[in-house]
């Protein structure tokens, strides 16, 4: 799960148009952040980008395999190998990046909002929707 040296310092040139870009080492792997939106991610020298099924599908036909960090479980669908081409070429490796920093803000936003749907409510039977409250011990 080893990720050399050279080899991050040439997805990093390639990505030199994608804003904000920070690596971060986890896991014997390299994960890579636009800004604060984790959209990629290195392992074995080799480069994986956050997709959605719209994404997927264009990956797929490319003949690229999903992430699959545990050969003994089930491989991560939501990250595909950036096809060699793509990655060769800067500009083609930028706009790919891109697509997948917006599907990944995107779901990102989503999960925010989620959250922050407000208090949970409690019902009771035959009663009306009334907030949750804390029980006073007595």
């Amino acid at each position: 799960m080893a990720v050399s040296d050279s080899y991050l310092a040439f997805v990093l040139e390639q990505l030199a148009g994608v804003r904000a870009l920070v690596t971060k080492r986890m896991f014997g792997g390299v994960g890579i952040y636009s800004g604060d939106v984790f959209f990629a991610v290195i392992d074995n020298d080799t480069i994986f980008f956050k997709v959605d099924d719209e994404l997927a599908t264009r990956y797929r036909k490319a003949g690229m395999p999903p992430f699959a960090p545990m050969p003994d479980k089930p491989p991560m669908k939501s990250y595909y190998q950036v096809p060699p081409d793509v990655l060769e070429d800067a500009d083609e490796m930028v706009t790919w990046a891109k697509e997948s920093i917006v599907r990944a803000g995107t779901k990102r936003a989503k999960k925010s909002v989620q959250r922050s749907k407000g208090p949970k409510v409690q019902r009771s039977k035959g009663s009306k929707v009334r907030p949750r409250t804390a029980r006073v011990r007595r």
